[in-house]
C-alpha cells in the first residue's frame, strides 16, 4: 500500500495567482511558509523556514483566490507532485508542488475568538458546526439548503469514491 499525503500549516507568502486551463478549469497557485525552531548541538536556538508551492483546482481554486491573501494562515491537505519540463535552451527544470485536496482558512484576525483551526468534517452529509468562524473547504462542494447553512460556515467535500468508511477498519 502506498500513501502520498501532505499537511502544511503556515502563512501565505504572496497573493494567490489565478489562471485557467485550456479546458476552462480555474487553477490557483500560491506559496506557504512554515517554520521550525530547534536547538543545535551547541545549545543555540535556531529557526529555519521552508517554502511550499501549493496548487488548487476548480472550486478550491476559486475559494483560495477570493479568501487568501499574503500573510493569511492556512492549513492545506493534499498530495505531493513533481513536474518537469524542458525550456527553450534545452535545460530540464523540476518543480515540486502540493496539489490541494482540502483547504482550511486560519483565524480571520489576531485576537479573535478562535485562535486555532476547526476539525474538518468529512461525512458525506455534512453537519453544520455552530459558533465556528473558520470554514473548512474541500473539493467538489455540494451546498446544502439555504436555511441550514450559515454564511460564515462553509464545508466542502471531496466526492472521491474510494473514501474509507470508519466501519471498514478492522480494529
Amino acid at each position: 500500500m502506498n500513501l502520498n499525503k501532505a499537511f502544511v500549516l503556515g502563512n501565505v507568502t504572496r497573493d494567490p495567482e489565478v489562471r485557467s486551463l485550456p479546458s476552462g478549469q480555474q487553477v490557483t497557485s500560491f506559496s506557504v511558509a512554515t517554520n521550525r525552531v530547534y536547538t543545535d548541538g551547541s545549545g543555540q536556538k535556531k529557526e529555519e523556514a521552508e517554502f511550499h508551492n501549493i496548487v488548487c483546482f476548480g472550486k478550491l481554486a476559486d475559494i483560495a483566490s477570493r479568501y487568501l491573501t499574503k500573510g493569511s494562515m492556512v492549513l492545506i491537505e493534499g498530495r505531493i507532485k513533481t513536474r518537469n519540463w524542458q525550456d527553450q535552451s534545452g535545460n530540464k527544470h523540476y518543480k515540486t508542488e502540493i496539489i490541494a485536496e482540502l483547504l482550511q482558512l486560519g483565524p480571520r484576525g489576531s485576537g479573535g475568538k478562535n485562535s486555532g483551526f476547526s476539525k474538518p468534517y468529512q461525512n458525506p452529509e455534512p453537519e453544520i458546526q455552530k459558533n465556528n468562524d473558520i470554514p473548512v473547504i474541500e473539493e467538489n462542494y455540494v451546498q446544502p439548503a439555504e436555511d441550514t447553512q450559515s454564511s460564515s460556515e462553509t464545508i466542502f467535500q471531496s466526492d472521491s469514491s474510494d473514501e474509507i468508511d470508519i466501519k471498514d477498519i478492522p480494529f
